[in-house]
């Protein structure tokens, strides 16, 4: 079991977004077009900061980090229309000289040519966007937070069920695949079967992720692989969820192991974020769909403060408590 997580699950090294690929990802939402530097397309992002670069432009290179990109928005662009062809070129080769990743010029500004050839030169992918520096800045560090976010591997089946995200564990053979199948024709929807990426992409979220190849895919014993999207249609599938609960089927022999009043939290650690845990037991002639529904409403009433063996608990205090004073 690897002592980082407490799954059993490996964690995967933090990820990697390259340029091309923040590219093709932003592309469309920030109207995006790629002018110069095509060569380093392959350069990797290893942060989530996007800088403007203002003092970089003036010389002072130890307050820009390098393999960040970096927004020039008005000011900055202001400030190069104002230079002499000198300045203009010493400000541009400044800027180039702390191997940056990339470079968007913001606002729908006009490019300079010797920004155009300094990026040419050193392989730095220019950007332009008709969008204000502000939003390019929060789009670009939200979309490398989610990419660059640590992550794992677990196995088991995720389901967004009453709109939560619930992951379903146990033993091989033991029916997660069944029971996923009859929540989904239940109106429930599907997210990942077999393997599921995990992303910590805040420090108490973690979003559950379909592999791209397993997308809309379910293997069921006696039917083999088939595809949950062309079945069911588009509504019964859904390609990331936030992970809030993971149910862990039981079979009958370790039944002595469960609190029948469900009085313990029960929790398992995974990235370093605690994930509340039910455990179902697993019998012939069990609903099991119907606990996990249940398990589910459940959840949510303990998530609004609402505990349901806690109430029955204080009544059983109470009523003892009532016998007492009757008897004195």
């Amino acid at each position: 079991m690897d002592p980082l997580n407490g799954t059993g699950a490996h964690i995967v090294a933090p990820c990697h977004i390259t340029v091309a690929e923040l590219f093709h990802q932003a592309g469309d939402r920030l109207r995006l077009c790629w002018i110069a530097g095509r060569a380093g397309g392959d350069r990797q992002l290893n942060s989530d900061t996007v800088q403007k670069p203002t003092l970089a432009l003036i010389g002072h290179l130890n307050f820009v980090h390098p393999n960040r990109v970096q927004v020039l928005g008005c000011a900055e662009m202001d400030y190069l229309r104002n230079l002499s062809p000198e300045g203009l070129r010493g400000a541009v080769d400044n800027l180039f000289a702390t191997e940056i990743a990339a470079v968007v010029v913001a606002n729908g500004e006009s490019v300079p040519d010797s920004l155009i050839a300094g990026a040419e030169r050193s392989a730095t992918p220019l950007f332009t966007s008709p969008e204000q520096s502000p939003l390019l800045m929060r789009v670009l560090s939200h979309m490398m937070t989610q990419a660059l976010a640590p992550s794992t591997i677990l196995h088991g089946v995720f389901l967004e069920v009453s709109g939560l995200g619930v992951l379903l564990t146990g033993d091989p053979a033991v029916g997660k695949s069944e029971l996923a199948l009859e929540l989904i024709t239940r109106g429930h929807r599907l997210v990942a079967d077999d393997a599921l990426e995990v992303y910590a992409v805040s420090p108490d979220t973690l979003e559950g992720r379909c592999p791209t190849l397993l997308q809309d895919f379910m293997e069921v014993r006696g039917l083999g692989v088939i595809n949950i999207r062309r079945l069911f249609g588009e509504t019964a599938v859904k390609h990331k969820k936030n992970l809030k609960l993971i149910i862990q089927l039981t079979p009958a022999e370790k039944w002595h192991s469960l609190d029948r009043l469900d009085m313990r939290a029960s929790n398992r650690e995974i990235l370093g974020t605690m994930v509340p845990e039910v455990h179902i037991p697993v019998a012939v002639g069990r609903n099991l769909a119907v606990l996990v529904e249940v398990a589910v409403r459940n959840h949510i009433l303990k998530l609004r403060g609402f505990n349901s063996a806690e109430e029955f608990a204080e009544r059983q205090r109470a009523a003892i408590a009532a016998d007492s004073l009757e008897e004195d």
